[in-house]
């Protein structure tokens, strides 16, 4: 089958990182601690939030959701790395090219518009904290969920299927998974219309919720510059976390897809979606467990319990 001259491809190639098998169990011990600590991390966020009444609130409610996204965000393409690393044929269908590139697509979509809803959340507790019990009840919490998903759908993933890309030899990626800037290079021809809808994904997907936040919290310090200076560590504490967690998802997705690196001429892009797809999930729990009191003091009941079993069923 051939469409002007080029012949359509039924499968993807992923060059990797290299072929040198030393570097790859290198890189493979390196992957599987980070992908363990990942799903590990996030997990034990999610049994900590859960079983915790006290962490029963909207801002870890949404935590909860984040770690989630993350297990997903990481598992749409660890795995499969993990595999090719010991593999001479690094082989993709189009199916699970296709399968892979809108999870990534959907679990990026969801984590901006999620962490965007998070900064949202904390301008409501710190601006209008009068307001915060009505404006953040459950029942809105859990609509913002069902949102952040629907809108992630149909942003990011609905696109993509309505104007598929018929891909054409070579059909080797310079890439360790179906990323949508090394897949758009194997398109048959070059289409004006598919160049738009990639440049409109990633701002609404990047730039959008990204204002957002800068506006939450130019809100937020505007507010926080009023109060007293003994209250302002205090309101300052509950956004240091989504802060740092906003710095580095959106730091390096943003250097991926407006810098230099989306040209894909080098290996800078590859290395990049490293961080903000592998490295970020993992750090995520890190950082919301090392920079909160209220998980830090929920993991010490958890530790005390589980090596002193019998002193906390004697309260009971």
């Amino acid at each position: 089958m051939e469409t002007h001259n080029k012949t359509l491809a039924t499968e993807v190639i992923l060059l990797g990182f290299s072929d040198n098998r030393q570097i790859n169990i290198v890189l493979f011990l390196f992957f599987i601690i980070i992908y363990l600590v990942t799903v590990v991390g996030n997990f034990l966020m999610i049994i900590i939030i859960l079983i915790s009444s006290q962490l029963h609130v909207p801002m870890y409610f949404f935590l909860c959701n984040l770690s989630f996204i993350d297990i997903f965000y990481s598992s749409s393409a660890l795995p499969k790395l993990l595999v090719d690393l010991f593999s001479k044929e690094r082989i993709m269908s189009l199916v699970g090219c296709g399968i892979q590139l809108y999870t990534i697509l959907l679990m990026g979509g969801a984590e901006c518009l999620l962490l965007a809803i998070m900064g949202y959340d904390r301008y409501i507790a710190i601006c209008r904290p009068l307001y915060y019990p009505v404006l953040m009840r459950w029942s809105i919490c859990y609509r913002l969920t069902a949102i952040v998903v629907i809108l992630s759908f149909f942003i990011f993933v609905f696109p993509s299927l309505v104007m598929p890309m018929p891909l054409c030899y070579p059909n080797q990626v310079n890439h360790f998974m179906c990323e949508i800037l090394a897949i758009r290079k194997l398109t048959c021809t070059y289409s004006y219309v598919s160049e738009i809808l990639v440049l409109c994904i990633c701002s609404t997907s990047l730039l959008l919720p990204f204002i957002a936040i800068i506006a939450s919290y130019a809100c937020i310090m505007s507010s926080v510059l009023k109060i007293q200076s003994s209250g302002r560590s205090k309101a300052f504490s509950t956004c240091t976390s989504h802060v740092l967690v906003v710095a580095l998802f959106f730091g390096t997705a943003m250097t991926l897809y407006f810098g230099q690196s989306a040209d894909y001429s080098t290996n800078q892009g590859k290395y990049i979606s490293v961080f903000y797809n592998i490295i970020c999930p993992m750090l995520n729990p890190i950082i919301y467990s090392l920079n909160n009191k209220d998980v830090k003091e929920q993991l010490k009941k958890i530790g005390s319990s589980c090596i002193s079993p019998n002193e906390h069923l004697n309260t009971w």
